[in-house]
């Protein structure tokens, strides 16, 4: 059996100069990715496009499939961000217009950047951060959970585990799967039908 490439980092950016250094090799190997595809992401190449030594690159990551791995944890930490907001924000606030909210964020996140969102996807596989992406996802049901537990009396009688689980997949199969293959027909208009419809969906199984 081939023996996987290393995908954790070397060593950590502490100093300022090393963090901007880290900072431009990702977001070299996010462009890459999107406009070359995987096979093109060499180290060299990476190198390159960050406007760095091919040294300084092996500094800090042992090869591509490290910075992809980096890749995939900092775009899920940054939607992550936006989803912890969005739920600090709707801690008060009733269901439909907490779950209008959550769906609204949750399809705008996925549309920062789809090419990329698209790519990640399958490299998650790859650079072996499917367990990353479920420990998202564990956070992302409680956050859920701990706001369903705050308006239990606005709900039907429910199991709230299974609730949050149920509500949160389908928000984000829904997000996914419309912006990574129908971007193109995602018009605002469409954007606003689809968040009225998702809110339907999950307001009336909640309720």
């Amino acid at each position: 059996m081939a023996r996987k490439p290393p995908t954790k980092p070397r060593k950590n950016a502490s100093q300022e100069r090393s963090r901007a250094t880290v900072d431009a090799l990702i977001e070299a190997t996010a462009r890459i990715l999107v406009r070359e595809g995987f096979d093109k992401a060499s180290t060299n190449r990476i190198a390159e496009v960050a406007g760095v030594s091919v040294g300084s690159l092996y500094q800090y990551y042992p090869g591509k499939e490290a910075l992809v791995a980096a890749v995939i944890d900092r775009h899920n930490q940054e939607i992550m961000r936006v989803v912890r907001a969005a739920l600090a924000e709707v801690a008060s606030q009733p269901i439909e217009k907490a779950v209008r909210r959550i769906v609204a964020v949750a399809i705008e996140a996925h549309r920062i950047d789809p090419k990329l969102h698209r790519v990640l996807a399958e490299q998650i596989p790859r650079t072996g951060r499917l367990e990353n992406v479920e420990a998202f996802n564990r956070e992302a049901h409680a956050l859920f959970r701990a706001y369903l537990e705050r308006h239990r009396d606005e709900l039907r009688t429910v199991d709230l585990g299974l609730a949050a689980f149920v509500c949160v997949t389908s928000i984000e199969a829904l997000a996914h799967t419309a912006v990574l293959h129908r971007s193109e027909k995602l018009s605002d208009e469409v954007v606003r039908t689809l968040v009225d419809e998702t809110t339907r969906l999950v307001v009336g199984y909640l309720q």
